[in-house]
């Protein structure tokens, strides 16, 4: 479907499209009544041509409907299959609820079969409702073919899941058209990959493409691309929702502050979950170093002390850190070399010693790093011989002038280490800095969520390498719980000035 051609999706009345969009007049013709018509924001979505398409940002934007009647689009052919995934099937439940509410009325002959969780309709295409609990649940899809593929609450699948799907989204027969839409808040396991492929490289509603080169049989090479766009959309996109339930709106703005953000403005900066909410990046700050822990990069004095961690990865991405220790016991993050090769959590698969010599390399030309003694500490499991090797990973490196400490694996005192340096001082002074050139910590470290299964651990089947080999060297210099100061901030918070009327007086604190 090209841009300038593009259809719009048609309400369904007893199986046939009777709504038509009207481009001229730029608005939706119902010649009589409709089942579900969509509002602006969920026809924006539901009108792009691209591969990939996420919907949504924050809560009560119409996600789950829109994703829900996108499915329908091609149904009257007889070979379509589409599939609707949630994460576990208790969730999923609420989606096959809407279904029925939404399928059954606007094609009275289509049923639902409970045994398969799949709905037939009448030319013979098929719905299907999937979950996918664990990874290893992938293979439920291995050999199946699905022209639409929708992801509900995208972000609580991790990258592998998603993209394993890729392969399943084939032409289930001739005349479909095959495409990939999700639906999601903030936050979640998967928030770092769709904020890394979604919102980071482009405004919302801008078109993003990815240039492929595939190597034919013969040899030659053949250029393919794959396009992606976010649609955002808040409640205020969703008028009957506000009209049902305007109380809703004072619901989500009373949440507390990091669920506010996520759900009321959909904020991919902070989200319910996430494990280090005092963290905070202020660009404003970077040069005096107050409230801030991301700064300004400066010559490290010489008396200081260099230390380097290391998160090994192959497959996985690895990561490399080095920190310097100034005279009141403040860590400071200078460098970093990470390992992947620019797909979530997807190493380089570079060998020990490749990845020692270029640690060593960054060690003679880095100013900060050039002819100091630096202390290395590492995951212990790299003195374990891997499957198929006869040397480890610590003696490879060894080998190339590369060494290493084991580093301290206590997941929960390496956790609080991170909040007790993260705190600021009532001059608004942390005990843990990072330059701003470290821009994968940057962006991975504060989308770090809780482990479901244990709310005292990070969750470690997110992108946490780089916050795994900081961890060592924080074990290693361990700083003491102290006062915590709050940064500055309003404390009258009203984003929908709720309460204009009994406060007038803008409150600050400190």
């Amino acid at each position: 479907m090209s841009e300038a051609v593009e259809k719009s999706p048609t309400p369904y009345v007893d199986g046939c499209p009777q709504a038509l969009w009207s481009p001229a007049k730029k608005k939706i013709i119902t010649p009589q009544k409709v089942i579900w018509q969509p509002q602006p924001r969920q026809l924006a979505f539901m009108a792009r041509p691209e591969d990939e398409v996420l919907y949504g940002g924050a809560a009560g934007g119409g996600k789950s409907d829109a994703l829900l009647m996108e499915g329908l689009r091609q149904v009257h052919i007889p070979h379509y299959k589409g599939l609707i995934l949630r994460k576990t099937y208790p969730q999923l439940s609420e989606l096959i609820d809407r279904s029925r509410e939404l399928y059954k009325p606007a094609f009275r002959k289509a049923r639902y079969n409970g045994t398969e969780h799949c709905w037939i309709f009448p030319s013979g295409a098929k719905i299907y409702f999937g979950s996918m609990h664990r990874a290893a649940e992938r293979i439920n899809y291995q050999g199946k073919r699905y022209d639409y593929i929708g992801f509900d609450e995208m972000t609580h699948f991790t990258w592998d899941e998603y993209s394993y799907l890729f392969s399943r989204n084939r032409p289930s027969g001739p005349g479909t058209r095959c495409y990939i839409r999700g639906a999601t808040n903030p936050g979640g396991i998967g928030h770092v990959w769709a904020k890394k492929r979604f919102i980071t490289p482009a405004p919302p509603m801008t078109r993003m493409i990815e240039n492929l080169e595939v190597i034919r049989p013969d040899g030659t090479k053949q250029r393919m691309r794959r396009t992606r766009m976010f649609v955002n959309s808040t409640i205020w996109d969703n008028a009957a929702l506000l009209n049902n339930d305007p109380n809703y709106l004072a619901s989500l703005a009373s949440l507390p502050e990091q669920e506010r953000k996520q759900l009321l403005e959909g904020s991919w900066d902070g989200f319910s979950g996430q494990v280090f909410e005092e963290w905070r990046n202020d660009p404003g700050h970077y040069l005096d170093q107050r409230w801030t822990h991301v700064i300004a990069p400066f010559r490290i004095p010489e008396w200081w002390k260099i230390y380097r961690g290391l998160d090994w990865g192959y497959k996985r991405p690895f990561s490399v850190g080095w920190y310097a220790l100034d005279g009141e016991g403040r860590i400071y993050r200078i460098r970093e070399y990470y390992g992947s090769n620019g797909q979530p959590d997807t190493g380089l698969r570079m060998t020990p010693d490749a990845v020692a010599r270029k640690i060593k390399e960054i060690e003679r030309t880095d100013p900060n790093l050039k002819g100091r003694h630096i202390i290395g500490y590492a995951d212990p499991a790299i003195v374990q011989t891997q499957t198929g090797e006869s040397n480890t990973v610590e003696a490879l490196m060894r080998k190339e002038g590369v060494y290493w400490n084991m580093g301290n694996h206590d997941r929960f005192q390496g956790l609080m280490q991170f909040h007790y340096r993260l705190a600021f001082d009532e001059d608004g002074r942390p005990m843990f800095y990072v330059f701003n050139t470290n821009r994968h910590f940057i962006e991975l470290f504060p989308a770090l969520c809780y482990d479901q299964a244990d709310v005292e651990s990070v969750d470690t089947r997110m992108e946490d390498h780089n916050y795994d080999e900081a961890r060592y060297v924080l074990m290693a210099h361990k700083c003491k719980p102290r006062q915590a100061v709050a940064p500055p901030m309003y404390s009258g918070e009203d984003p929908l000035d709720l309460n204009h009327k009994q406060q007038q007086t803008l409150f600050f604190r400190r």
